[in-house]
């Protein structure tokens, strides 16, 4: 059964509008022609990602997102979105202070980014990376409008 989840390895973090980003990030997915899977946030501390990036990735530096991508196509030769993303609540709040936008927009764009990822979206080389943003800016400002209307929060 198709599901987002939200786990919490960062003890004085807390997600706020679950609700609304579930349904955000279930829209997101349809709009780039998949379907969504079994989806989990796990928002942590840069010392815990810091290790993950090192034992799987093998990078000895501090990021704001690791996705690991379990996706598959369906019968339907659908894609079926999957995965664990890893998102750093440090890195985001000096990412948000770094770009002078507030921590709650820098961790949905972290968050799309993710998300994104796993519809196919890279970001290694210059033209990948323009893609990635106008997509990503393209969801934020679907969930500027979600935020208008009248979906229940139900944190």
């Amino acid at each position: 059964m198709p599901s987002i989840l939200f786990q919490n390895q960062a003890a004085s973090f807390s997600l706020k509008n679950k609700n609304l980003l579930k349904h955000w990030i279930k829209q997101s997915i349809q709009h780039h022609k998949a379907h969504l899977g079994e989806l989990c946030f796990i928002f942590c501390l840069d010392d815990f990602l810091l290790d993950l990036n090192q034992k799987y990735l093998q990078h000895q530096t501090l990021t704001d997102i690791i996705t690991f991508d379990y996706s598959t196509i369906n019968t339907k030769n659908i894609k079926i979105i999957s995965g664990d993303i890893f998102i750093s609540v440090d890195r985001i709040q000096e990412n948000a202070k770094k770009f002078n936008v507030p921590f709650e927009d820098e961790l949905h764009r972290v968050m799309i980014h993710g998300v994104l990822h796993l519809c196919g979206f890279k970001d290694k080389s210059k033209s990948d990376k323009l893609k990635m943003t106008e997509n990503e800016n393209l969801c934020l400002s679907e969930l500027g409008l979600l935020k208008k209307s009248a979906i229940p929060n139900k944190s």
